[in-house]
Parts: structure tokens; C-alpha cells; sequence
């Protein structure tokens, strides 16, 4: 898992400036709602690395398989690698699906262990709204995900409500009174 850990660190490139009191924004959704896209536009607005699990995926299999073992092994090493640059102070945005709580509880736990705000995000938008989506990405080499409209009809009995406080978005509407509500959150201590 440790050499993992280096593969996906070096494949981050250029890291933000450590701060004393880093944030941990997790962005949590189906495919094809929008987690990258909001990420990027919240990473846009504060100094934040995104950690895409779609691309993580990518670094360490090449192909993945999207088996559970391979999900299993993704998510601990992502784990691991979040957990060392929150210690380092470097505040991060994880965009993955996360769907269920217990995956969540461990970023829970990661954030509560090391004392760092955490700021939950459930992203979402109208199946009709995902389909489209999701029939166009295969035109689209800048995204780094493999899902397709079965791949949602498929993962989406398995999204569980997320039980703590958290924000929800529809990448539908406009983003940004959310993008405004989470930088404001994170700017204050």
C-alpha cells in the first residue's frame, strides 16, 4: 500500500501551500451528477487539491477492472494518502462517489483523528439530466471516468443518505450559491 501511496503522490504534481488548519471537502454523488465539475470550480475558488478517484483509479490500474478487490485496494490507499497530506496541512477536495456510509466513516474518522474541519458534499441532478450526461462523455478524452448510463442505473439503489450535516447541490441550476455557502464555511474557523 506504501508504494501505492508514492505512485499517487507523485502523480499529483505540484501540491498547495501546507496551511496550520487544513480542510477536508468530500464531494460524494453518482456518476455522471457532477462531483469533478464541482470540484473543479470549488478548487477554483480556494487553494485546495483535488483528488479525483477516477484518476487515482487509473494511476495504479492500468486498465482497471472496477472489481471490488480493485475498489477495496483503490479506497485504502486514497485513505492512506489523504490521511498524510492532511498531516502535512496540505487541504484537499476528494472527489468520489462514496456512496455508502461506511465508506464515508472512514473519512469521518481520518478528520476527527487529525482534528481538520470536514465539509460534506452530496452532489445530484435529474436522471434525464445524467443520461445526457452520460451518453455524451464518451466524446469527452478530458474525463477521466469510465461510467455509463448502466453503470448509474446500477450504483444508484446503493446510495445512502449521508448522516451528518452535509450540503447538497444540483449541478442542474446554477453552482454558485453553493460554491459561496462552502467557501465561506471553510474561510471560517
Amino acid at each position: 500500500m506504501v508504494s501505492g501511496v508514492l505512485r499517487l503522490l507523485e502523480s499529483l504534481g505540484e501540491l498547495p501551500e501546507p496551511v496550520a488548519e487544513p480542510t477536508l471537502i468530500v464531494v460524494s454523488g453518482l456518476p455522471g451528477t457532477g462531483k469533478s465539475y464541482f470540484s473543479k470550480r470549488l478548487a477554483d475558488r480556494l487553494p485546495f487539491l483535488v483528488l479525483e478517484s477516477d484518476a487515482l483509479r487509473k494511476t495504479l490500474f492500468s486498465p482497471p477492472s472496477y472489481s471490488p478487490q480493485e475498489s477495496t485496494q483503490l479506497f485504502q490507499t486514497i485513505h492512506r494518502l489523504v490521511r498524510d497530506l492532511l498531516n502535512k496541512g496540505i487541504p484537499l477536495i476528494l472527489d468520489a462517489t462514496n456512496l455508502s456510509e461506511r465508506a464515508r466513516e472512514q473519512l469521518y474518522s481520518i478528520a476527527d483523528q487529525l482534528g481538520v474541519k470536514l465539509v460534506l458534499v452530496r452532489v445530484e441532478a435529474p436522471p434525464e439530466v445524467v443520461y445526457q450526461r452520460l451518453k455524451g462523455r464518451v466524446r469527452d478524452a478530458e474525463n477521466n471516468s469510465d461510467a455509463d448510463w448502466e453503470v448509474y442505473r446500477r450504483m444508484r439503489p446503493s446510495a445512502e443518505r449521508i448522516r451528518r450535516n452535509h450540503y447538497v447541490v444540483d449541478t442542474s441550476r446554477d453552482i454558485t450559491p453553493a460554491l459561496d455557502k462552502i467557501v465561506r464555511k471553510v474561510m471560517h474557523r
